[in-house]
């Protein structure tokens, strides 16, 4: 327990109790924890040697890369890096994704949209309602990583 002497303004000169916590033995104790859990986690890792078998089972096939449809600012629409208008972009979709390499049905691939952040919400819904009406579903939208 903590004790503080008393000050010139108080009545009673000696020791007095202090309301106060004391953090140090606190703050030592987590730092000794601390060191404990640096030293122990290396250890923890698994290191026995195992030899696996081998599989029969065949490689699951890779899902094809997205379509990208981009919107910019200016109210411009591309299919990749391909220039596209409003009206043709789901006319433009199939084909876009044969030239990729996409194959099966068109309207079950996935489309990520990505737009600039100053698009005005028409615009976008433009893009989103064109979509829906071609018969595309599976939309993503892309946008940037907080860093």
């Amino acid at each position: 327990m903590a004790a503080k002497l008393a000050t010139a303004g108080s009545r009673r000169w000696g020791p007095s109790q202090n309301a106060e916590i004391n953090v140090t033995p606190f703050v030592d104790v987590m730092l000794v924890l601390l060191i404990i859990f640096m030293v122990a986690a290396p250890m923890a890792t698994v290191s026995i040697a195992v030899d696996l078998p081998v599989s029969e089972a065949p490689r699951t096939p890779q899902p094809p890369k997205p379509t990208i449809v981009s919107l910019q600012k200016s109210g411009a629409v591309y299919i990749g890096e391909r220039a596209t208008s409003l009206d043709r972009l789901t006319g433009d979709l199939p084909i876009a994704m044969r030239e990729a390499g996409i194959a099966g049905l068109p309207q079950g691939q996935r489309i990520v949209v990505r737009a600039d952040a100053e698009v005005r919400y028409e615009q976008f819904m433009g893009v989103m309602n064109a979509l829906q009406q071609g018969g595309f579903y599976k939309v993503d939208l892309m946008t940037e990583e907080l860093s």
